[in-house]
């Protein structure tokens, strides 16, 4: 049955979870968990209503944070592999980019992962895939908790954007717009819950420059423009995980010389 209304949501979750202030008090977990979750990601997905859709989103988000399967930063998980703190050869963090049949390819996703005791999975969709799939950060957010949630998942959720990559032929016409897209979607993208960034400003290396360390200036420079608005953006209490691309995918290896020109990043940050 099509929510129409918000009196209709509210019935739905009648007995299973209670609206409040600041979220969503689980009565239900059980039926919370079953078949009404189906509904709410249709609904948050289908409903034809802009407003019904959001306030679906909303119920899916808020139950992920009450049932500890919420989005989340995968950022302090690296540093600590990174520090030692785990053993790096344990575990491989795969990251999936579900393209269609989300809800349904999610689901499968977690319910493989469960079976196999493993707990940390990304779930990311690149800038293109978005505009060629009509999948909107928000959409793919309650989506994918929405997943997470009926198939019982109770550890953090990383959703990532992957791939918010320049277009060099409108950088070269118009680098202003073409930042400011870029600027946007990232805004988008942690407005709805995204909580790691993959920054992909590779496709401006000019490699027709004398030196590495020119060929890497541009890509570095944009790269901390938009690493310093995702630390802008960042909500309290969380560090976003940033990534990004030395070269363009699909092109040849990158090398150490290529690495240590683009940490002029570092320098472009400060």
């Amino acid at each position: 049955m099509q929510i129409s209304t918000a009196d209709d949501l509210r019935a739905r979750l009648e007995g299973v979870a209670t609206i409040t202030e600041v979220g969503v008090e689980v009565i239900d977990e059980r039926r919370l968990r079953g078949e009404l979750m189906d509904e709410l990601a249709f609904e948050a997905v289908f409903n034809p209503d802009p407003d019904l859709r959001d306030a679906a989103r909303w119920v899916i988000w808020s139950a992920s944070q009450a049932l500890g399967c919420g989005s989340a930063s995968i950022h302090e998980l690296y540093r600590a592999r990174g520090r030692g703190e785990i053993d790096a050869r344990s575990f491989t963090v795969p990251a999936i980019n579900v393209r269609a049949t989300t809800y349904l390819t999610a689901r499968q996703a977690f319910a493989a992962a469960l079976e196999r005791d493993a707990a940390t999975i990304i779930f990311e969709i690149a800038k293109s895939e978005m505009a060629y799939t009509d999948q909107r950060p928000a959409e793919y957010t309650a989506v994918v908790l929405a997943a997470a949630i009926r198939e019982g998942w109770r550890t953090p959720v990383f959703l990532q954007g992957d791939h918010f990559q320049f277009n060099a032929t409108k950088w070269a016409t118009d680098p202003d717009g073409e930042l400011a897209g870029i600027r946007d979607l990232t805004r988008e993208a942690i407005g709805a819950g995204f909580f790691n960034i993959d920054i992909d400003s590779s496709t401006l290396v000019d490699l027709s420059l004398p030196t590495v360390v020119e060929q890497q200036q541009v890509n570095a420079e944009n790269t901390a423009d938009l690493t310093r608005l995702v630390r802008e953006l960042q909500p309290d209490g969380v560090t976003i995980s940033v990534g990004g691309e030395i070269g363009e995918v699909g092109k040849t290896n990158s090398t150490e010389e290529e690495l240590r020109a683009y940490l002029g990043y570092l320098a472009a940050l400060a």
